[in-house]
């Protein structure tokens, strides 16, 4: 059984739910001391690339295409991959919190891993089914 991969902005308090919760933006965020933001890991090698995120600008009507981008960055690279198996594996124990500080909740890059990574298990575990 896979536990729920979740996403929550960093600013927002932690609770017991989240159980690992687990940084994947690039840089620190900013006015969050490491007591508040209260992260378990810091993964910025699993964040998308400094000129991916520089095209992309968070603006919305470039998301679908970021989405594509960005996975298949996840997808190519092994240091990318190594850390979404740990992520995975974590998740067969306990709950894990992606956390992230973009203001816009819908369309950031903790929403596309989130879902990769949720794929990523789902294919696992019915590949351990067969």
């Amino acid at each position: 059984m896979v536990h729920q991969i979740s996403v929550k902005r960093i600013y927002d308090p932690p609770s017991p739910e989240d159980g690992v919760r687990i940084l994947v933006d690039r840089f620190w965020p900013r006015g969050i001391s490491k007591e508040r933001a209260a992260v378990d890991a810091w993964m910025k090698d699993i964040a998308p690339s400094s000129e991916l995120c520089k095209w992309f600008g968070h603006r919305p009507e470039r998301f679908a295409e970021f989405t594509e981008r960005y996975e298949r960055e996840l997808a190519e690279d092994p240091i990318r991959n190594e850390l979404a198996d740990r992520i995975c594996g974590i998740a067969v124990e306990k709950n894990v919190t992606l956390v992230y500080a973009a203001k816009d909740a819908v369309h950031n890059q903790a929403i596309v891993l989130q879902r990769w990574l949720t794929r990523r298990s789902e294919r696992g575990e019915r590949e351990r089914q067969v």
